[in-house]
């Protein structure tokens, strides 16, 4: 399956400062699915732990150029984006553990917010991309923030359990301060429901909640509990290659399929 895309790179950050909903997971899978149909994607990988560098396969020791050189040594990004052996489709910036003092070292930077925006939109005048995705830390700090000042939209992955909601409420009164103070162009565009076991009654529940305060963002896909999506990361690939026939790899790829056909509506609040 080919899907046709616009020409114009849609520029989505994957945020939730709660951990452990799939966040990185969702971001390379989306990335690999949305490869695999015919889209050139960068994913860069803004977080110090630095797994979607690993479950894309790509190098990233603590003596490869990273994001880190671009963020503070002001290195192009075009210098450290490596192609995933999964795809010529699949690029990534990776992340190494010099990321985890990037937060201290950009406070005293001109123009800290902007430093991502900045190296994306050189990068994207000389580049063709679909889209680039960025997989944020679990948290609000700096690196979030440039994250969210360099993107238009944000994509938030939700873990269908009890306190799924909390926290929410922060994460998007952080969109609201951004979108005033840095980047008026930033919206939530998309909602993914993850880790969805439909044997409870609780995860229908969480899904129908969510749905019910964001009845315009949240995809019809939702990912399910999967041994297999969590297996990949270890072998260094997504579940898109490391079995794509699995129920997460078909959900992941559905997902990819909704959010590839909001084009139109990516500058719309």
């Amino acid at each position: 399956m080919e899907l046709q895309f616009s020409g114009q790179t849609r520029v989505l950050t994957v945020s939730n400062q709660k951990g452990g909903v799939g966040k990185t997971t969702s971001a390379v899978n989306i990335a690999s699915a949305l490869a695999s149909f015919g889209a050139k994607v960068l994913v860069i990988d803004l977080d110090p732990q630095g797994n979607a560098s690993t479950a894309l396969g790509v190098p990233h020791n603590a003596e490869t150029q990273s994001i880190y050189d671009v963020l503070i040594d002001d290195v192009p990004l075009a210098d450290v984006v490596q192609q995933s052996p999964e795809s010529e489709n699949l690029l990534c910036a990776p992340s190494t553990i010099h990321l985890a003092g990037a937060e201290i070292e950009l406070v005293s930077q001109v123009a800290r917010e902007h430093r991502l925006r900045r190296s994306v939109d050189q990068y994207l005048a000389d580049h063709v991309v679909d889209f680039v995705i960025i997989d944020c830390p679990p948290s609000l700090g700096l690196l979030t923030i440039n994250a969210f000042t360099a993107a238009s939209e944000v994509f938030i992955p939700i873990q269908c359990e009890y306190y799924a909601l909390e926290g929410l409420s922060q994460l998007l009164g952080s969109i609201q301060m951004i979108q005033k103070h840095l980047n008026p162009d930033l919206h939530l565009s998309t909602i993914l429901l993850t880790m969805y076991d439909g044997r409870t009654r609780l995860a229908q529940q969480v899904a129908d909640e969510v749905r019910n305060h964001f009845p315009g963002q949240v995809l019809n896909a939702v990912i399910p509990r999967s041994v297999r999506v969590s297996e990949a990361p270890s072998f260094g690939q997504t579940v898109i290659a490391y079995d794509g026939s699995s129920a997460g790899a078909i959900a992941y790829r559905e997902a990819a399929v909704e959010i590839a056909s909001q084009k139109t509506q990516s500058k719309e609040k």
